[in-house]
This record gives structure tokens, C-alpha cells and sequence, in this order.
């Protein structure tokens, strides 16, 4: 029998991280999510800014039964690059202490993101997951949920009792993942033992093809989905087939099979041995579908339905920074009518909004320090609408959830009447609130650009059906044409970059039956 009122601790740490892009600093954490302590037992029970595992966690545990908290940190920043040294060990200096002080403890809950790594670290998960297994011992039941765009290393998956991944992509399952943690963890706080099988796959699927409601990575998720077994029904208690992040750049890139069981080891590797047997026959799939801008252009001229267009290689919630100009002008210099674009991250032009207010005009200077992808632009402009940024979502991945884009504005440039929301903080267009905040009536919107890979399509899938979206090829840090990029550190030959990558079966798939 479970232990009355059993203590568990909770971690976190969120971070994808792009080798390609600046590096993640504490202001970055700061500004987006950083709790120690009680604080975040708080939190976990209101609307915050906490990652929705968390508050998904809690709410289960609550349901369930009586059980103590002992929240150490959970921290968190938008995608972008690694995170730097002295970061990442001030947060695992204090993840020890309040692990430590907190001792001892049931079980370990850990809400992570999976795919960061620090300016001096590869596997930040994996020290991670050693370290609390360390201090906890190795009867403690320590179980995560990662994002199923995870890179997952051998040494995270060796110091867990369980990994478990979203099912979902658009992400909408996190607070689903999180209560499947919870059911699993009390499971093993009556006495079972888990068993794991784990795969790597030389693939590193483009990001416009891991959609879970169409398409090859949705017939995995599907496949490894109608394995799992309730505690009545059989062994397989979770399935997380996770696609990796190759932004990264690291030898963990990859797409890997997480199986855990009911104490059965046969049947975990069984089942993951059947969906990595099906993942390599079925890589031949994972091709993105993208329009040329030129080809955008013509669409948005030919009808007269309303169009979404992906701007998906500047992608803020992969590290893209979300100020390329490609779209942007070719749109505005093609002179296209009823055109929206958001958001726009360029803090600079954000401030000038304001200084001129609402009703102002002004020069608009689209990045005014120009990088490598993002390009100046410039053209008048009228300020429509100021806002402070504040906002909590209401559909996709930010619903419920509080977030900011900081100082934000909604500009029109004059010659040609295209909008453009103007944001602070790095975030992508995946939130109808992000514009209705700007007082935008979506529905009458005619061409929508997001800056975003996929989360879009849940939160505006109520205006766009799919037949009206686009994902557009343009440069940036987060571009779907991996050929395109100069990795440094991936493990190669990996399929689709290398059309001649080779896969061989574990050692242990001998036979298996």
C-alpha cells in the first residue's frame, strides 16, 4: 500500500536549445519563469507562469490523495541558445540544496523541457537525472515528462524510473502528460518496478513533419499509443516516441523510442523494437511541403478566402528570433491587400511605437541592428495600438497560462495599410490573445503571417482551416531545409541530410520474440 501523505519533490528545468542561436542568459529565465521553494506549490494552483506540467502535476496529486509538495526550482526561458555556465550551476547548486533539505522523500518529479544543453555542457538532462538520482538513492521513484521535440541521452534515461513525453504537436497535452506521471508515480509508490527499453534512430526529422494529427511521426505516436496498457490490461504503462530538436547540433540529436513496463523488460523491448522496425521503414516520408515566397505571393493574389502563411525557418519557439524581414517585404513591397503580420520581435521599434503613441506616425525601422537572417527594413508607419504585453492565453499551447511580450504595439505602414504587432519579448504567434489584445478581429483578417513552427495551427485553427495554411521556405535559424544548415556537432550519416544513413538493431533485438 502507498505510504500516507507520501512527500514528493518537484524539478524543472525548460530550455530548447538552439546551437545556432545567442546564448540564454538569467535574464532570459527571469523574464519568463523562474520559482524556489513554496512559492511554487503556490503558483502550481493558480494561473501562472509556471510550465503547465507542473500545474497539471499538482492538480493530479490533488485528485488523487492526500501528499506533500517539496518544490525545489523550476525554471524556465524561451527557446534560444544554450544556456550559460554560471546559469546552469546556480540552478543545479540550488536544485541540490533544496533536494537535500527537503530529504527524505517518496518520489521525484521533474517537469523538463529536454532539449537544453549549456555553453559547457552537452547533457544537461543527463547530469541532472544523476544528480537527483544520487541524492535520492536508487529505491526512489523518479519520473519526467519531457516535450517530445526532447533530445534524449542514455545516462537521462538510466537514471529514470520512467520517462514520459507529449503525445500532442501542436503541444496541447502537457497537463495529460503530467497526470499520466502522477497515475504512474502512485503505481509505484504501492510497489511496482519499471522496466525500460530504449532506441536511438539515425533520424532527425525536419520540424514541419512531426505534426501528430497527419503524417508519418502521427502513425508512431498513434502505433506506440495503442501499446499502452492500463495496470489491469497488461505490462506497457508508457510509450514516448520522442523526435528529437537537431537545432541542438549534439550527438543525442535523434529520434528515440522510450518504452517503460510494468517490471517486464521482454515487453518493453519488444515494443519498442516494433515501432523503431516501423519508424525506419517509413523514413522516406519525413519531406517537408513548402511554399516558395514567390509562390505565397501568387496564392495570396489568386483568392479570395482567407490565407494563414507559416513563417516557420524564424521561429521564436525554436530560437528564431523572430525579426527575419523576408516575408514582411516581399508581402508589403508586393503590395497585398489585408495583410497581418506577428509577432514582430524587435524591442527597439516596440520603444519608438510608444514614444510616438496611438495615432502617432513614425519612420519604422525593422531591425535597426541588422544579424545575419534579420535584415533592416523600413517604411512609415502609424501606431493603432499599445498594450503593456500582459496576457493569459486561451487556445493551443498557451491556454490558461500566463505570458508577456512585453512593451508591445500594433503598427499599419502607411503606403500600403499591412499590420504588424510589434513585440519586446521573444515569442511565437500560437495564441489568438496575441492579437485580440491588439483589438485585431481575426475574423477579418484576409492574409495572416505568423512567425511560428506549429503551434499556430492549434490556436488558430478556428479562423484557417487547414486548406488555407501554408508553411513558407524563407531563411533563418530555425529553417525545415536541414541541408541548408552547417552542423558541427551531429552525429552523421542521419536520414533525410544523408540519404545513405544505415540503422542496426540493439544488440539485445537477437532473438527476441
Amino acid at each position: 500500500m502507498m505510504k500516507k501523505n507520501p512527500k514528493i519533490a518537484i524539478a524543472g528545468f525548460a530550455l530548447e536549445a538552439n546551437s545556432l542561436s545567442p546564448v540564454s542568459i538569467r535574464e532570459d529565465f527571469e523574464k519568463s519563469c523562474w520559482y524556489e521553494g513554496e512559492v511554487i506549490t503556490t503558483l502550481a494552483r493558480q494561473t501562472s507562469h509556471l510550465p503547465a506540467e507542473v500545474t497539471g502535476f499538482y492538480a493530479r496529486m490533488d485528485e488523487i490523495a492526500p501528499w506533500t509538495a517539496a518544490p525545489t526550482i523550476v525554471i524556465g526561458a524561451p527557446p534560444g541558445g544554450p544556456v550559460i555556465e554560471a546559469v546552469w550551476r546556480e540552478f543545479m547548486q540550488k536544485l541540490e540544496v533544496g533536494l537535500r533539505v527537503a530529504m527524505p522523500v517518496d518520489a521525484v518529479y521533474v517537469a523538463n523541457h529536454g532539449a537544453s544543453s549549456a555553453e559547457h555542457l552537452d547533457d544537461t538532462e543527463g547530469d541532472m537525472m544523476a544528480l537527483i538520482r544520487a541524492i535520492v538513492g536508487p529505491g526512489v521513484p523518479v519520473i519526467a515528462t519531457h516535450d517530445l521535440h526532447c533530445n534524449v541521452s542514455e545516462r537521462t534515461i538510466d537514471a529514470l524510473d520512467a520517462l514520459i513525453s507529449y503525445r500532442t504537436n501542436p503541444h496541447v497535452d502537457q497537463r495529460e502528460r503530467a497526470a499520466e506521471a502522477a497515475d504512474l508515480m502512485v503505481e509505484m509508490l504501492n510497489g511496482l518496478k519499471t522496466a525500460k527499453a530504449f532506441i536511438r534512430m539515425p533520424i532527425t526529422p525536419p520540424s514541419v513533419t512531426l505534426l501528430t494529427a497527419r503524417g508519418p511521426y502521427a502513425d508512431l505516436i498513434n502505433m506506440g499509443t495503442a501499446m499502452m496498457q492500463s495496470a489491469l490490461e497488461g505490462p506497457i504503462a508508457n510509450v514516448s516516441v520522442s523526435a528529437g530538436f537537431v537545432f541542438s547540433d549534439l550527438p543525442k540529436c535523434g529520434m528515440t523510442i522510450s518504452v517503460t513496463s510494468r517490471g517486464d523488460l521482454n515487453a518493453a523491448r519488444r515494443c519498442a523494437l516494433k515501432i523503431a522496425r516501423a519508424a525506419w521503414a517509413d523514413r522516406g516520408r519525413y519531406v517537408p511541403d513548402m511554399l516558395e515566397i514567390a509562390q505565397a505571393l501568387e496564392k495570396a493574389k489568386q483568392t479570395n478566402l482567407p490565407l494563414l502563411f507559416a513563417d516557420v525557418a524564424d521561429n521564436p519557439g525554436g530560437g528564431g528570433r523572430g525579426n527575419t524581414t523576408w516575408l514582411l517585404s516581399a508581402f508589403d513591397e508586393a503590395k497585398i491587400p489585408g495583410v497581418l503580420l506577428g509577432v514582430f520581435i524587435d524591442p527597439e521599434l516596440a520603444q519608438r511605437a510608444h514614444l510616438a503613441g496611438e495615432g502617432g506616425e513614425f519612420e519604422a525601422i525593422f531591425n535597426a541592428t541588422e544579424s545575419q537572417f534579420s535584415k533592416r527594413y523600413s517604411a512609415k508607419a502609424r501606431v493603432l495600438k499599445l498594450t503593456d504585453g500582459e496576457c493569459v492565453g486561451r487556445r493551443g499551447i498557451y491556454k490558461g497560462k500566463r505570458f508577456s511580450l512585453g512593451p508591445s504595439a500594433l503598427i499599419a505602414l502607411v503606403d500600403t495599410g499591412t499590420r504588424v504587432v510589434v513585440g519586446t519579448f521573444r515569442r511565437q504567434l500560437c495564441d489568438p490573445a496575441m492579437l485580440e489584445m491588439h483589438g485585431i478581429d481575426i475574423s477579418k483578417v484576409q492574409v495572416l503571417i505568423v512567425k511560428s513552427r506549429g503551434h499556430y495551427r492549434a490556436g488558430f485553427d478556428e479562423f484557417f482551416p487547414e486548406a488555407q495554411i501554408f508553411d513558407v521556405d524563407s531563411p533563418g535559424l530555425t529553417t525545415p531545409n536541414l541541408k541548408n544548415v552547417d552542423f558541427k556537432r551531429l552525429t552523421r550519416p542521419v536520414f533525410p541530410i544523408d540519404q545513405d544513413a544505415t540503422w542496426t538493431e540493439p544488440d539485445w533485438a537477437k532473438g527476441l520474440l
